[in-house]
C-alpha cells in the first residue's frame, strides 16, 4: 500500500485505493481515436502476437483490454461497499460493544471464566 502525504490529509495517511472505470474509458477512448489506426485486436492472439513489438496497435491492445480490469476492480468495490453498509445496519452496534465489554471485564476480574476444549 502506497502511503503520501495530501493536502488537507494526514502525514502517512494512505492513498485511496478507489477505481473508477469512466475517466480510464474515456482516456483509453481518446487515445485510440488519436492513434487512428483501426481496429485492434484482442491481446494474446494470433493477430495480436504477429504484431512487431513496435506497432502501436500492440500497446493499445493492451491498454483497451486493461480498461476491463479497472470495470472489474470498481464494480467489485461497489459491491464491497454495500456489503459493509448491509452489515454495518445488521446489528445493534452498541449493545455488541457493551456486551463485548462487559465480557473482557468480567474475564479480567475472574467473575467470567471461559471453557476451554481439553
Amino acid at each position: 500500500m502506497s502511503v503520501i502525504h495530501k493536502q488537507g490529509g494526514r502525514p502517512g495517511s494512505p492513498a485511496s485505493r478507489q477505481v473508477s472505470w469512466w475517466p480510464v474509458h474515456e482516456f483509453i477512448e481518446a487515445a485510440v481515436a488519436q492513434a487512428n489506426c483501426g481496429p485492434l485486436p484482442t491481446p494474446g492472439t494470433p493477430a495480436w502476437c504477429a504484431l512487431s513489438d513496435g506497432d502501436p496497435r500492440k500497446l493499445l491492445a493492451l491498454a483497451a483490454a486493461g480498461e476491463h480490469h479497472v470495470l472489474r476492480t470498481e464494480t467489485a468495490q461497489e459491491i464491497w461497499a454495500e456489503a459493509a453498509k448491509s452489515i454495518a445496519e445488521s446489528q445493534e452496534w452498541d449493545a455488541v460493544r457493551r456486551d463485548s465489554r462487559r465480557r473482557v471485564q468480567a474475564t479480567r476480574s475472574g467473575a467470567y471464566i471461559p471453557r476451554r476444549s481439553a
